[in-house]
């Protein structure tokens, strides 16, 4: 196991150092300029201008750019923000914290959600419940989160006044008060992306468990006269999460994807809002920090998969 951990660590260098050069030749070769702000600026000279794109290396060659931010970004220095006029580590790990806090939060929501109905609705299949079940997830993940997002804010702060619409990092208090006030305030988009996540994960529980439960080793667990709650928690389960992990492993970093419009919706100062800011400022080496953390999550979560297949299932092994 831990050879095959090296290996594949070792495995996904190659591919991180090709996806940020991917990004980071489209996000040069896009149009905008980070430094028009000073363009538009009358105070500042051309002259003052040009020196400041010498001294951050703004008219060199691609490669060249490249270079000098990969060497940095390993070595810990992950550039300066031109628009906030701070260093991208500092302001990216700033607004990350509250982006776990949020997402982590409508994460563990779609789980609770998705495993326990998404089996049920597989044990009892065309029954009311698995028919109301499977229809609510179809709702769920059909309607886009900006849209429930918007009728969740009319119906649940406007209409009702029962829960904040505006995400605020900044609490009144500290401790437990500070976090039952957090997560009053974090309530709606936990709501909104819990529900999507979880509405498609219920689907893919519910595929899973109906394949594994028609097949003959289920059959023959049931003729050694198990019952059906061993049954199906020892032998269907395990078999049927197989795939489903996988679901799992790449909705982790799916949910950074959901921030960027749930953060918008509801103004959370979150890695997304920062991420479409950057975007609009031009501001690649906020923008790359970002990208190239999501990339790593990706690759780490399909690690992360690999493992618990191997713990889920013995036949699988690592060579």
């Amino acid at each position: 196991m831990g050879a095959y951990i090296v290996r594949r660590l070792l495995t996904a260098i190659p591919t991180l150092i090709v996806i940020s050069m991917i990004i980071f030749s489209i996000l040069k070769l896009a149009p905008g300029d980070p430094m028009s702000q000073f363009a538009a600026n009358p105070s500042v000279p051309p002259e003052v201008r040009l020196n400041i794109r010498k001294q951050l290396g703004l008219d060199d060659p691609i490669p060249v750019q490249y270079a000098k931010w990969a060497t940095s970004w390993a070595k810990g220095d992950w550039g300066f923000s031109f628009s906030s006029r701070t260093g991208v580590r500092g302001l990216v790990m700033q607004r990350i914290t509250t982006t776990i806090f949020v997402m982590g939060l409508a994460f563990m929501l779609g789980l609770l959600i998705a495993l326990p109905i998404g089996i049920l609705a597989a044990i009892k299949q065309y029954s009311l419940f698995d028919q109301v079940a499977t229809t609510l997830a179809f709702i769920g993940f059909s309607i886009p989160t900006f849209f429930s997002g918007v009728l969740a804010i009319l119906f649940f702060s406007i209409k009702l006044g029962w829960l904040p619409f505006i995400y605020e990092s900044n609490t009144a208090h500290d401790g437990l008060l500070g976090l039952v006030e957090r997560m009053k305030f974090a309530a709606l988009p936990v709501m909104i992306l819990g529900l999507f996540q979880g509405a498609t994960l219920m689907r893919y529980t519910r595929s899973s468990m109906l394949e594994n439960i028609k097949l003959d080793y289920v059959r023959t667990a049931r003729a050694k006269g198990l019952n059906e709650r061993t049954v199906v928690m020892t032998h269907v389960i395990r078999n049927a999460f197989i795939p489903v992990i996988t679901i799992i492993a790449l909705q982790l970093p799916g949910l950074f994807g959901g921030a960027i419009v749930t953060e918008q919706i509801f103004r959370v100062p979150g890695i997304g809002s920062l991420l479409i800011s950057s975007l609009t400022a031009s501001d690649t080496p906020v923008v790359m920090s970002i990208v190239f953390i999501i990339s790593i999550l990706v690759v780490l979560s399909s690690l992360l998969a690999d493992i618990i297949y191997g713990v889920l299932d013995p036949r699988i092994k690592f060579g």
